[in-house]
């Protein structure tokens, strides 16, 4: 090949490379998202109504104030104390569930409070595949726009699955986590599992004081292949238990527990201890403040929490979002998932995750208070719980209580996978067990668990807020310190579409570059303009090496035209 070819493809390889150089040098322009554009939430949740904050009473029940964001159905608390069979038809209806739901009977110490109690559970779907539509219905949000599919233990509830029949939003009453049981020792306490689903399931009373077996079918510690086949679609049982010991505990499904258990079928059960006029708030429906604590809680605390910790992995969830031929989930979930290879995506606290934590899982307490806290990982790794601006002495291990001389305080508390702890919460400022007033951070210190797939901020962060710190709407007072909380409460933060330090400073400087890949409209233009000049190169180099060819074709066809011959034709 001629040596002239290699000086014209080198001269234009050179101004291509030149031309590339001097795009990509080119500093993309910086676009700001508009926050006006997103689709923004408000903080609170709109549906809940403000007086259920108020401390009130209800079919005789005293019922704390609550002036977190999101609190309970004050109605769910009045039945839950008292039995569904012992409240008003007008409270009932206000709460949903079944007239059988909570049933309790017979002082059977003559001690003031009923000692036969019977808890009726349903197993529900939560955003799973439509069968009549393309979606996912019923609908549960743990952060905005964020859907993982889910099961659930719920209470039995006697309308639809969804809030009404123009929503695909949840039942309130279906939701995550499953709900806190909560019982006395000594009662004799029945769990009706109704399996409301389409696999087997089963339940067990993980620390649960119980007997293996029992007269209506066996064994009944939940486990298939030591004590009881599984509950199949459309059958009901009954796990009955007599406790001799207070604590708290946990219960979960027991079938395909690699799997059920991530999905959700799991909850706190508490044992409290045996006190006079006990009247117990039975279920504890999305966990977090009791507003209604039992006699041996009040004699020792100003207030009560359960904290519920949780993790589960998309790839799982997702997969009742691919199907609803129960086959087809059975042989996904049973045969192809392999939780050896999964990763802990959304991790949440009492079911939700940040923002939406700070709606309902906020700790609010005043100066020289005593606060107990309860604490489950129902996850499948250890969490690391951090309490800024406390230090918290554990007080019981797995329902148990730790030698009173022996107790610890902490500020980070390791939780091993189905773990519990009992924790003694004090807001004396005093350097040691509180360092004053504030909205102090409680959070995992495990990095991953304070993100929502891999998205930061998100995960089971809360805060422990003194009351001078929480606004009036019952969300942390962070405005003063220049603080903007509504960038959260969008689902674009967590669609990874918005540029979490645009707002830092007015110029943006660490907004968003525009284009993709860092290239803008401009480095594309000249990209585009020096692959046209190297084609147009290219050509005039065969115009060059072809030269000789090209003229004498030139002059042959010249010499015909001016022949008579081609003159004619």
């Amino acid at each position: 090949m001629p040596s002239h070819f290699f000086i014209v493809l080198l001269t234009l390889c050179m101004t291509f490379s030149a031309t590339i150089a001097q795009a990509v040098s080119k500093l993309p322009e910086t676009i700001k998202v508009d926050p006006s554009a997103l689709t923004a939430e408000p903080m609170c949740d709109p549906k809940i109504s403000p007086a259920w904050r108020e401390a009130q009473e209800i079919e005789g029940v005293k019922i704390a104030a609550s002036p977190g964001c999101s609190p309970d159905n004050p109605a769910w608390i009045a039945a839950a104390v008292k039995g569904t069979n012992n409240i008003s038809m007008d409270t009932l209806m206000k709460t949903g569930l079944s007239p059988d739901a909570i049933i309790k009977t017979d002082d059977l110490d003559g001690d003031g409070d009923p000692d036969r109690i019977i808890i009726k559970l349903e197993i529900m779907e939560l955003n799973g595949r439509s069968p009549d539509f393309p979606g996912i219905i019923p609908t549960f949000d743990i952060a905005p726009g964020i859907q993982p599919g889910a099961w659930v233990f719920a209470p039995k509830t006697s309308g639809m699955s969804t809030e009404n029949f123009e929503s695909v939003r949840a039942n309130p009453l279906l939701r995550l986590p499953s709900p806190v049981i909560r019982v006395e020792v000594g009662d004799i306490v029945q769990i009706v599992l109704e399996n409301t689903h389409y696999f087997p399931h089963s339940i067990h009373l993980h620390g649960v004081d119980h007997p293996f077996s029992h007269g209506e079918h066996g064994g009944q510690d939940g486990v298939p292949q030591t004590s009881e086949v599984e509950l199949m679609p459309g059958e009901r049982r009954v796990y009955q238990f007599q406790a001799r010991q207070s604590g708290t505990m946990f219960y979960h499904c027991h079938v395909q527990t690699h799997t059920h258990l991530s999905m959700g079928l799991a909850g706190m059960i508490v044992v409290e201890e045996n006190k006079p006029n006990n009247w117990l708030q039975t279920l504890n429906i999305g966990g977090g403040h009791v507003r209604h604590p039992s006699v041996a809680v009040r004699e020792q605390f100003d207030q009560e929490y359960d904290l519920h910790y949780h993790a589960m992995d998309k790839e799982l969830t997702e997969i009742i979002q691919k199907h609803n031929d129960p086959r087809l989930i059975a042989r996904e979930m049973n045969q192809r998932y392999d939780i050896t290879d999964s990763t802990e995506d959304y991790f949440t606290l009492n079911g939700l995750s940040f923002p939406y934590t700070l709606r309902e899982s906020l700790i609010i307490v005043e100066p020289d208070q005593k606060v107990k806290l309860r604490l489950l990982n129902s996850g499948g790794e250890l969490i690391a719980v951090h309490t800024h601006g406390h230090h918290a002495t554990i007080t019981h291990y797995d329902g148990v209580e730790h030698n009173p001389m022996a107790q610890i305080m902490r500020d980070v508390f390791d939780m091993a996978p189905a773990q519990r702890l009992d924790l003694k919460l004090e807001t004396v400022n005093d350097g040691k067990h509180s360092y004053g007033e504030g909205d102090w951070l409680i959070h995992d210190h495990r990095e991953k668990g304070i993100t929502t797939n891999g998205m930061a901020e998100g995960g089971s962060m809360s805060s422990i807020v003194y009351k001078s710190y929480l606004g009036e709407h019952g969300m942390p007072k962070v405005s003063h310190f220049g603080i903007d909380l509504s960038e959260y409460f969008t689902k674009e933060f967590y669609e990874r579409r918005y540029p979490i330090w645009q707002d830092l400073d007015e110029w943006a400087s660490l907004g968003s570059p525009a284009g993709q890949m860092g290239f803008d409209a401009g480095t594309q233009t000249s990209l585009l303009n020096a692959l046209y000049g190297l084609l147009i190169g290219f050509f005039l180099y065969l115009i060059f090496a072809k030269r000789e060819s090209i003229k004498q074709c030139a002059m042959a066809m010249v010499s015909r035209l001016k022949s008579p011959k081609g003159s004619n034709q």
